[in-house]
């Protein structure tokens, strides 16, 4: 469904990404993982142009870079981590955003397919009863999902995720990640996620590409990827036995 081939992202001298290939396919979750400065979220700008790149990107078979802009909102949905909201939207009027890609133009009618996935949206992320609340008394929790709701009535073909509960407390980012879960369960539809927090990678993933310096050093299956050796030598220690002594403190 998505694949990049040889991408490459410089700023000035500076090289972030560096020849970096992958695939992502149908029912696939593909974590992103490395530490900070890996050229993680610059790949995700890449893929959605926001940035110069060289190499190829393919969504579908179809180089991004011949692809209108509505177009790829219509095939790729993104959610960051954190949002900037200064207007006192509606949570329906923000989940509502998310059909703009899908308007035939600004005096189109009704979406009437729009109206019951927005309904989907807000039920399937819990924010029914919010839908009137203005965002700008939501808690960070509820903002994200408002946010994921919108992604959701978007009704794209890739998800791709920038941290997105990196900033949330524990409830919060098992909600989110399960309602991602459940989004992916259906045909059609992958993910491609940036994460810091391997335990989560592990947990919801199904391929990962670990990254260092802007380069890949692994990638395939969760096992085959984030292994004690590739770890260690990502991140200079034993994550693995790092993992256990937290974990140890619960037993």
């Amino acid at each position: 469904m998505l694949k990049a081939e040889q991408v490459s992202v410089r700023y000035g001298e500076r090289t972030v990404v560096d020849g970096l290939s992958f695939s992502l396919g149908e029912g696939q979750w593909l974590m992103l993982a490395g530490p900070n400065g890996a050229g993680k979220s610059t790949l995700i700008r890449a893929i959605t142009q926001g940035v110069p790149y060289t190499g190829r990107i393919e969504l579908m078979g179809r180089d991004v870079r011949a692809c209108r802009p509505a177009q790829l909102a219509q095939q790729i949905g993104v959610l960051a981590q954190q949002h900037s909201v200064s207007y006192a939207y509606t949570v329906e009027e923000i989940v509502r955003l998310g059909r703009y890609a899908h308007a035939q133009g600004f005096l189109s009618g009704r979406d009437p397919e729009g109206d019951a996935l927005v309904e989907q949206a807000l039920e399937m992320t819990g924010m029914t009863a919010l839908r009137h609340a203005s965002v700008l008394t939501l808690s960070g929790g509820e903002l994200q999902r408002a946010f994921l709701a919108q992604v959701f009535a978007q009704n794209p073909r890739v998800l791709l995720l920038d941290e997105p509960a990196n900033h949330l407390d524990l409830g919060y980012q098992k909600h989110i990640f399960s309602l991602i879960g459940r989004w992916l369960s259906q045909p059609g539809r992958a993910v491609l996620s940036v994460v810091h927090d391997l335990s989560l990678a592990r947990r919801y993933g199904t391929h990962a590409v670990l990254m260092d310096g802007g380069r890949c050093v692994a990638r395939g299956t969760m096992e085959e990827t984030l292994t004690p050796e590739n770890l260690a030598r990502v991140y200079g220690m034993d994550v693995g036995g790092w993992m256990r002594e937290l974990l140890g403190q619960w037993a």
